[in-house]
């Protein structure tokens, strides 16, 4: 039984942890672990900070549908 309970809990957590990485939730806490991985000495951004960029980036770019 305690099997049982133990992968369902990991496969809930993998599960969400896919959902969040999917719709893009989780951007931020990988933005973090690149900067980690670099030991950069740039300043960190902000989560605000971050997402405004994020939507800065993905929107000032031409739109070539109409």
């Amino acid at each position: 039984m305690r099997r049982a309970t133990k992968n369902m809990r990991r496969f809930a957590h993998r599960f969400w942890r896919g959902l969040r990485e999917w719709c893009g939730d989780a951007a931020y806490e990988r933005y973090l672990r690149s900067l980690a991985a670099r030991e950069c000495k740039s300043r960190k951004l902000t989560a605000e900070e971050f997402y405004v960029e994020q939507l800065d980036r993905r929107y000032s770019r031409p739109n070539r549908c109409c």
